[in-house]
């Protein structure tokens, strides 16, 4: 969110009956910032009452687009003198910033937290923020950890992609086209970007929440919407002293700031955004521009917005913005959830560094270096190098701290086929396996397997002995995929198949559910279910199906319900059917804690009451009822009966997240599966036909 004047650059004003052109301060738009600004402060705050506050960050699109297309427009510029100018009022308060979480990072986060940082410091640097987050955002599994302190930058991303498609394609077509040519071909091309991003914004809203949130493409109409009010600004300031004109622009201030304040106070989290519900807010403030040609009266509200508090806030905005997000997140981080009065204080004193930056950087850079286009490149240079070299300088010690982590994986250790200890008799665990340096990235093999949201169908997704008729079906969420590596165990012990499919985020109970990351029903999971289930009619019968997932969608009586409707369709498969109890939910990102703790064993503890919830296959007598064998490892991975469940177990890291276990637990559980889910202990002989017992349970545990 660069600054600009607070006035189209070379906007129409009528004076003497002759139209003239000059630049005018227009406080309400400085007011109008501030307004943005605070919105989003106390939205990032958790001010109760203000849950739609992200939408001030449409507001400063709305305005950039008008005053960039006011600058371009009415003033001849070259490109590297526009470049220029862009660099000097955005690139060296960024750079501040960035340089200033890198240290603060450093010192105060965890390792793994430093390496996420020193990644997303690059990203905001080189202004690509908003596409590292929109793959961030977009990861089913990575959506899951704790946002960066950098997350902010997405926007300044986007604005400032925005200012190299609009300088070029503004000044492209002024150095060719002059006249009343240039200006129909400006307009058509405003509208022209504007309505293919917007039919953008509402496909991707509909389709991938993170694309749409993200992404320059579906927000490049916001801006376009501030260049069609630029444009139209000289016809109606042409006719801004006839009275109808004036008492119409008024209605129109105050119908656009009203728009503007709505969504703060009525949107939330679950609006699905920015899609249809961004047209108010860019509408609203497309309003407010357009109403500010018309002549100032008492009523207005332009008179509103050009408070004195409120054009002090947008004079900071831009410096504030950038410095209350790291301060708020890297607090939370180091002290845990704080409550929205500290928030907002913390988010108070960020006004602090910002007005320093203000002042001392800001200013400085804009107004007072050389004015030539070399200058300010050079500048704009150096505001991207110095971060960059505090990303290294912060990854390399991150490195250092918790080793390489393309270091190839240590194999698992030998897990017992039962008994209360993980680990087979005699083996032992001398270090953290897997290390805190490859625990975030100890996925099962085949991630492939494990199909984008918005598709509905698996693909040929096969392990082990793939042209055996023989094969084991894994079924079910992520929470199933996180089991690939036991299950190909399975099968390679009796030269079977293994058979994946699974989709994250989806139940294989039948119910519908809502998908946080597309921002709506999940419509897709309820098509892949039943494709799915129909699939496995097909082909040879498997030897068996096993299922698992999250225990946690719907209520208990929606799980209930919907496992009773899938356990009919598959029962008649008349394959063996087997089920493997969810894992504990740590419900925060292990590795991270481990990081924090010094990769000591027995911190990160988490409560028992929240690690399990009532499931009914396991406890509400569906398994019996359809002749479904168990295998719930509950009691093994949280033993005993005390409060809290443990990390860390013989050694062995259990969680790579927030939810799912390592793959390295996985491949030292696999002769649990073997032994309490097809009857054998996995010797190397067992037969290939070994029979599956069914209508039993098997609970692994303290009591074998």
């Amino acid at each position: 969110m660069g600054r600009e004047p607070a006035a189209p650059q070379g906007a129409a004003v009528a004076e003497s009956g002759q139209t003239r052109r000059r630049t005018a301060f227009r406080p309400d738009i400085e007011g109008l910032r501030g307004v943005a600004v605070l919105s989003v402060l106390a939205f990032h705050s958790a001010v109760p009452g203000l849950t739609g506050g992200f939408a001030g960050v449409d507001v400063f699109f709305v305005v950039s687009g008008f005053l960039i297309t006011g600058l371009l427009v009415g003033r001849p510029l070259g490109l590297w003198d526009f470049a220029a100018r862009r660099a000097r009022r955005i690139l060296p308060a960024a750079a501040t910033v960035l340089v200033a979480t890198a240290v603060a990072g450093g010192a105060l986060l965890d390792p793994l937290r430093g390496t996420d940082l020193a990644r997303d410091l690059i990203a905001s640097a080189g202004q690509f923020a908003n596409w590292r987050f929109v793959g961030e955002q977009t990861d089913y599994l990575a959506a899951e950890r704790d946002p960066s302190p950098l997350q902010h930058f997405w926007s300044l991303g986007v604005e400032n992609q925005f200012y190299l498609l609009w300088g070029v394609l503004l000044l492209g077509l002024a150095r060719y086209l002059h006249g009343r040519r240039r200006t129909l071909a400006i307009t058509l091309a405003t509208v022209a970007v504007g309505g293919v991003s917007l039919a953008l914004c509402l496909r991707w809203t509909a389709t991938s929440a993170p694309l749409a949130y993200f992404s320059t493409g579906s927000r490049l109409w916001e801006f376009a919407a501030g260049a069609c009010a630029a444009l139209a600004g000289p016809a109606l300031a042409a006719r801004a002293e006839r009275r109808p004109v004036v008492r119409s622009l008024r209605v129109l201030g105050w119908l656009g700031l009203a728009a503007v304040l709505t969504p703060v106070f009525l949107y939330d989290r679950n609006t699905p955004f920015p899609g249809t519900a961004a047209l108010l807010p860019v509408l609203g403030t497309a309003a407010v521009l357009l109403a500010g040609h018309g002549t100032p009266g008492a009523a207005d509200a332009g008179r509103l917005l050009a408070a004195r508090p409120l054009r002090a806030a947008g004079r900071l905005s831009y410096a504030w913005y950038l410095w209350h997000w790291p301060v708020l997140t890297i607090a939370q981080a180091r002290y845990g959830p704080l409550p929205w009065t500290t928030l907002l204080a913390l988010t108070a004193a960020a006004a602090l560094p910002a007005w320093l930056t203000l002042r001392l950087v800001e200013q400085p850079l804009r107004y007072g270096s050389s004015p030539a286009p070399r200058r300010g490149l050079a500048v704009g240079a150096s505001a991207l190098v110095i971060p960059l070299i505090a990303a290294l300088t912060l990854g390399g010690g991150t490195v250092r701290a918790l080793g390489d982590p393309s270091a190839g994986p240590v194999a698992a250790p030998a897990g017992a086929a039962d008994g209360p200890s993980l680990l087979a008799p005699g083996a032992r665990v001398l270090t953290l396996t897997p290390s805190l340096a490859r625990a975030r990235e100890d996925f099962p093999p085949g991630k492939g397997c494990e199909i984008p949201l918005n598709a509905d169908s698996s693909p040929r997704c096969l392990f082990g002995a793939e042209d055996s008729p023989d094969r084991i079906v894994l079924l079910g969420d992520s929470h199933a995929g996180q089991w690939i590596s036991a299950g190909l165990a399975l099968a390679e012990q009796r030269h079977w198949a293994l058979e994946v499919l699974v989709k994250p985020g989806c139940p294989l109970a039948t119910l519908t559910v809502r998908n946080n990351v597309l921002g709506r029903t999940f419509d897709e999971c309820d098509r892949w279910r039943e494709n799915t289930l129909t699939r496995l009619t097909s082909g040879p019968k498997p030897r068996l199906v096993l299922m698992a997932g999250l225990n946690r969608y719907g209520s208990q009586e929606e799980r209930a319900e919907g496992w009773t409707r899938t356990l009919d369709r598959l029962t008649a498969l008349g394959a063996p059917l087997a089920y493997l109890g969810d894992t504990p939910m740590p419900g925060k990102d292990i590795p991270t804690c481990l990081a924090a703790s010094d990769g000591r064993s027995d911190a990160c503890f988490f409560p028992r009451d929240t690690a399990f919830e009532p499931d009914p296959v396991l406890d509400g007598g569906l398994a019996a009822r359809y002749g479904v064998r168990t295998l719930d490892l509950g009691p093994l991975l949280c033993p005993g009966a005390g409060p809290s469940c443990p990390a860390v177990l013989e050694g062995v890291v259990l969680y790579r997240d927030t939810g799912h276990i390592t793959d390295t637990l996985a491949r030292v559980l696999a002769p649990r599966l073997d032994k309490g889910l097809l009857g054998t202990a996995g010797a190397p002989g067992a037969p290939a036909g070994s029979a599956v017992p069914t209508g039993s349970t098997a609970s692994t545990g303290p009591t074998g």
